[in-house]
């Protein structure tokens, strides 16, 4: 696995070197995972460029004013939109200016929440995912949210499934954000107890999709297939893409 990390976009990283639970290796320079790509330095772009070439495709979860704010600074890069909204910080400030107080617990049922609607309002979203993933492999793709913990991590975990990796290398990677984003300052825009909360992932976040899609679907397989679109033969088709 590349061990880098940028400037501009710090938990941008390399999902290659990962082994399945058949031994398989995900192919190094191929997939990427990400915070946003709208503040990446020239050196970042250098880096990326030098190491995995391009054009980069690049598959984005965040919503239509997220990109307008910090657009995508790969040069050439084939952006496709995949919008999940509203966010959690859009919810949390609609009900402080309703004047609602948000304790910290309460952040952290939203942010619960938000994940099980990753589930139950987003599954087309994470389906196009897919199909993205499965169209083409010759150029390293990277997908990302803005801060590449929560949209991302769901989108990642999956992944990460489909290819069969262990269930203990799924959770390093999901609580590998916090290491990443340590050093990133917390909001000044919403109340310290508020921000922590949004500043990290927790266990208890990626399991509350989970346990959705247990309640919902039976169980993570038939998800896959019913309602990701990831059939025996599209999984055969993602590993043969990806794993060495």
């Amino acid at each position: 696995m590349t061990e880098f990390q940028l400037e501009g976009a710090p938990n941008f990283r390399d999902l290659g070197g990962y082994a399945n639970c058949h031994g398989q290796r995900i192919r190094a320079g191929k997939l990427f995972r990400s915070d946003h790509l709208g503040q990446l330095t020239p050196s970042d772009i250098r880096f990326l460029h030098d190491s995995f070439g391009a054009p980069w495709r690049v598959l984005d979860f965040r919503g239509v004013q997220e990109r307008a704010t910090a657009p995508c600074r790969l040069p050439s890069a084939q952006v496709h939109a995949l919008s999940i909204e509203p966010t959690i910080v859009q919810k949390i400030t609609d009900l402080l200016a309703q004047a609602h107080s948000v304790s910290h617990e309460e952040t952290v049922r939203l942010m619960q929440d938000t994940y099980r609607g990753f589930v139950r309002h987003n599954t087309h979203r994470y389906a196009e995912f897919f199909q993205h993933l499965l169209s083409d492999a010759d150029a390293p793709l990277v997908f990302h949210c803005t801060a590449g913990k929560d949209r991302t991590g769901f989108a990642a975990a999956l992944l990460l499934h489909a290819l069969d990796i262990p269930e203990e290398v799924i959770w390093q990677d999901y609580l590998q954000t916090n290491e990443r984003l340590k050093n990133r300052p917390l909001s000044s825009l919403l109340p310290e107890p508020i921000a922590h909360v949004l500043h990290a992932v927790q266990p208890a976040f990626l399991q509350a999709s989970l346990e959705t899609v247990g309640q919902d679907h039976g169980n993570l397989m038939a998800y896959m297939e019913n309602q990701l679109g990831l059939s025996s033969s599209a999984r055969q088709k993602l590993q043969a893409l990806y794993l060495d």
